[in-house]
């Protein structure tokens, strides 16, 4: 897999930050000639969103860094790395009244594929490859989830 970073942004651990790094990634897809982009705005929301709900990312003076890559033409990696919250980022399953807990099973559906490892910043980094075209068949090339993909 040959990647060619398109950006990466680093932020606080804040709420505020999560329309920021979306728009930043639409922003930035779209400029390159992406089309189709609205899951990669839902993956890296919800992958934001995690990051600051469940690590210490959040604690002052905490950061989220995301990289938006362009694996080919209509193919993008997403990685969102965190300062550490002890466990590994899994799907769960929610109650239908649940008003948190289905950000993964979402990434999860509209990803082809995504995983986590251990990042740099002492937490984890997860990662999703979303198409970005609206011509691709994604259906066929989704894959489950693994664990400990790094750079694949």
């Amino acid at each position: 897999m040959i990647k060619r970073l398109l950006v990466e942004i680093v932020v606080p651990g804040l709420h505020r930050s999560v329309p920021i790094v979306r728009q930043c990634l639409k922003l930035t897809l779209t400029g390159t000639g992406h089309q189709g982009v609205d899951e990669a705005c839902l993956v890296v929301t919800e992958l934001v969103t995690n990051s600051i709900l469940h690590t210490r990312s959040a604690r002052p003076g905490g950061v989220v860094v995301v990289e938006l890559a362009e694996i080919s033409d209509g193919l993008s990696r997403i990685e969102v790395m965190d300062e550490g919250a002890g466990t590994v980022p899994r799907p769960r399953e929610s109650d239908d009244d649940a008003c948190h807990g289905r950000g993964l099973r979402l990434v999860e559906q509209v990803s082809a594929r995504w995983g986590v490892y251990p990042g740099p910043l002492g937490g984890s980094v997860v990662w999703a490859e979303v198409f970005t075209a609206s011509a691709v068949a994604a259906e066929s090339l989704r894959a489950p989830f693994r664990t400990g993909e790094a750079g694949s």
